[in-house]
């Protein structure tokens, strides 16, 4: 009994991302105390119960987006994940459904609880991801830029939460948004056999896997122009260490994108890629090395 309990716990996790949804939570939280908000102290942050409902019905309607997104993919992810696949069908899709609308319900009521402006957000995002596993994701464009921006939007959601709008936050914006389109191209590229046999049109499938490479090492290139302008920025700090990482990478990318041919040499690309967004949450951090210590020491005055 504990060992087919056990199996659907990690089936439910699998499906709904646990790994993505773990970093999704740090980052969501470490951009709140390091990025957006300049003025409050840590512990005013952290016992902000709108902050918390605003995370919480984010991560429920990702990992809703994740299960239908699952529900159409079933077929391609058989050919594509035949592990995950077989992983993922310990729990039976009836199930997944009642809970893919119940993860919906706490999001949106989460979100009501801060404003009616963040209840509808969430409504218009829940159709916004429905309606990008339904129909968006077989144009290879509008699926691109569908897909990359309901990545994003999360962060955007606590950006006009603390009203923080800077040109550094603007530029940390666009950075990400051109990692995350190239990781999704990767991901294109990796999975190209299943959305053959699902007659998904994807970005590879229509313009060809030579168009999609040089797509994404230019996607990664752009992503130069932001950290250019951040390092004219004051208090760039320890980032500026990361940023030097990544146009190194990108040049390795590059030239191994360029001689790759099979799934395993993309998926290698596809894992440097998560890598470095990995590796841009924990640096969050360092964005600005005052403000750390101005919020410690804020901290350590109200105890």
């Amino acid at each position: 009994m504990d060992k087919i309990l056990a199996k659907k716990v990690f089936s439910l996790l699998s499906v709904i991302r646990g790994y993505n949804i773990a970093v999704l939570v740090v980052a969501l939280y470490l951009s709140s105390l390091f990025v957006f908000s300049e003025t409050q102290s840590i512990k005013e942050i952290l016992f902000d119960y709108k902050l918390h409902c605003l995370v919480i019905a984010t991560v429920c309607v990702i990992a809703g987006g994740y299960i239908i997104n699952n529900f159409y993919d079933n077929k391609i992810d058989k050919i594509n994940r035949p592990i995950k696949s077989y992983l993922d069908n310990y729990i039976r899709q009836e199930t997944r459904l009642s809970i893919y609308f119940l993860l919906n319900f706490l999001g949106f009521v989460s979100g009501s609880l801060v404003s009616w402006r963040a209840s509808l957000f969430f409504a218009t995002y829940i159709f916004g991801i429905w309606f990008y596993s339904h129909k968006l994701k077989r144009y290879p464009i509008l699926g691109l830029i569908s897909v990359t921006t309901l990545t994003v939007l999360p962060f955007f959601v606590i950006f006009i939460y603390y009203k923080n709008f800077s040109t550094v936050i603007l530029m940390y914006a666009f950075f990400v948004f051109f990692l995350i389109m190239a990781r999704e191209l990767v991901k294109d590229l990796e999975n190209i056999k299943g959305a053959i046999a699902g007659n998904y049109d994807t970005f590879p499938v229509v313009y060809g896997e030579k168009t999609t490479k040089f797509l994404i090492v230019f996607l990664l290139f752009l992503a130069l122009i932001p950290i250019y302008v951040l390092f004219t920025c004051s208090g760039f700090n320890f980032m500026k260490y990361y940023f030097y990482i990544f146009a190194i990478t990108t040049v390795f990318v590059a030239f191994y994108l360029k001689k790759s041919i099979t799934i395993n040499h993309y998926l290698l690309v596809h894992n440097i890629l998560k890598i470095l967004l990995l590796i841009w949450v924990f640096c969050l951090i360092f964005i600005n090395k005052s403000l750390i210590f101005d919020r410690i020491i804020k901290m350590l005055s109200y105890t």
